[in-house]
């Protein structure tokens, strides 16, 4: 399995960074594929999860749960808060080094993974629910499927991820990481 680089995670956050910039201001109420999140929620849990990782790497305080960390300006939150977590990551031997977190120790490569199956992911749910086309690098998301498939078969799911849904073998592999992780995929046309 190819282990994740910096530069992954540059691109990832760029490619959904660019995706939230083209959301209109009518569209950050739409429902999402999380049922439970409309639109600015999903942008807000990725900048609190990029705020997260940061502070988990760096060893610095956790950002307060459930807060807003979008304010008014949701498009500069997400870069400034994934141009921290690279930094975190570009760090010298971070993604050797073993940081402890509420699911477990893993080490720096084992997060920066993890950061990107769910950056990946929830950019696929930002880009169905505003029509907005996802130019998610597909390497990437065959690398983060490879990695979830592995990390997660052997876990429980409940209350983190629903059971993985049928989507063709042929669909993109952001199709299938998204349905890996639960989420309904429509046949290809």
């Amino acid at each position: 399995m190819t282990t994740a680089s910096v530069e992954d995670l540059t691109r990832a956050c760029e490619a959904v960074g660019d995706l939230i910039a083209e959301i209109r201001p009518e569209q950050w109420k739409a429902s999402t594929p999380c049922t439970e999140w409309n639109v600015r929620d999903v942008v807000n849990h990725l900048v609190g999860m990029d705020l997260v990782f940061a502070a988990l790497i760096e060893g610095g305080p956790m950002p307060e749960r459930g807060a807003d960390h979008l304010g008014d300006e949701p498009v500069e939150a997400c870069r400034a808060s994934g141009a921290s977590l690279q930094a975190a990551f570009s760090r010298p031997g971070v993604l050797e080094r073993s940081y402890r977190g509420p699911l477990g120790s893993a080490t720096g490569a084992e997060r920066l993974q993890i950061r990107l199956y769910d950056l990946l992911a929830h950019g696929w749910d930002l880009a169905r629910a505003t029509g907005i086309p996802a130019r998610l690098p597909e390497d990437l998301a065959e690398q983060a499927l490879a990695f979830v498939q592995v990390q997660l078969s052997p876990q429980p799911r409940t209350g983190r991820f629903a059971e993985p849904q049928p989507v063709e073998e042929t669909a993109p592999a952001i199709d299938r990481l998204a349905a890996f992780l639960g989420r309904p995929v429509p046949p290809q046309l």
